[in-house]
């Protein structure tokens, strides 16, 4: 895992597959994600000097951002968060849905599983349901922001104080060259890009993604371009 600064209050932690953020409220830590199954112990380790991991705010229940979660939730006694209609594949009692894979995808699919730990992790056995609009209590008030598309329950997370928006996989950033794109692996193309556009409107600074280096200013007109790219719906 590794480590990166991105403001004094928040750290990227990246893994082979994915990335997780930690958001810091004086001693108190906010999880957004919480990587790849195994990956608990080391984000513990991490944030211990830090603080107390008081909640992990869960994007979406693919397994390379809820893996570590179950070990993590029960070696802190952090407080785990989902939206409403993933929560139940969070907890294990339903089946994620399988992505609808275009056909460059799947080599890149492919590739990202042969990283992943195989078989069964530690699941949550509480998750905190969450609906858009609801407020959280940390980055001076952190809003919950359906994005469907991607999974039927995926979130972003806004800190307006901040200028701060985690957009889980909703969008992401090209390994290649950075260019800030649609995230891929969806269930739904044509409302993963009306979830895109809503974020690109909003008033953002600082953009973190699941996948790919973070747009670190002026981040609102960066993923308008990138969403104004991708033709309408008919």
């Amino acid at each position: 895992m590794d480590v990166i600064g991105l403001l004094p209050r928040l750290h990227l932690l990246r893994f082979p597959v994915g990335q997780a953020y930690v958001w810091r409220d004086g001693d108190e830590l906010t999880l957004i994600d919480a990587g790849p199954a195994g990956a608990g112990a080391s984000i513990a380790e991490l944030a211990a000097p830090l603080g107390r991991v008081r909640r992990i705010v869960l994007t979406h229940f693919h397994e390379d951002h809820v893996g570590g979660t179950g070990e993590l939730a029960a070696s802190t006694g952090a407080e785990v968060l989902a939206h409403r209609l993933d929560a139940p594949v969070v907890r294990g009692e339903a089946p994620g849905p399988p992505p609808v894979f275009e056909d460059w995808e799947r080599p890149l699919h492919a590739e990202a599983v042969r990283h992943l730990p195989q078989g069964e992790f530690a699941r949550p056995p509480q998750v905190t349901e969450l609906s858009d609009g609801d407020l959280l209590d940390f980055g001076g008030g952190a809003q919950v922001v359906h994005v469907p598309g991607h999974t039927h329950g995926s979130i972003a997370i806004r800190l307006p104080r901040h200028g701060v928006l985690f957009t889980g996989d909703a969008v992401a950033a090209s390994p290649v060259d950075g260019a800030v794109m649609l995230g891929v692996f969806n269930l739904d193309r044509d409302q993963a890009l009306a979830s895109f556009r809503r974020l690109a409107a909003l008033d953002t600074d600082l953009a973190c993604f699941g996948h790919g280096d973070p747009v670190l200013g002026h981040a609102s007109a960066v993923l308008r371009k990138s969403a104004d790219g991708y033709p309408a719906a008919p």
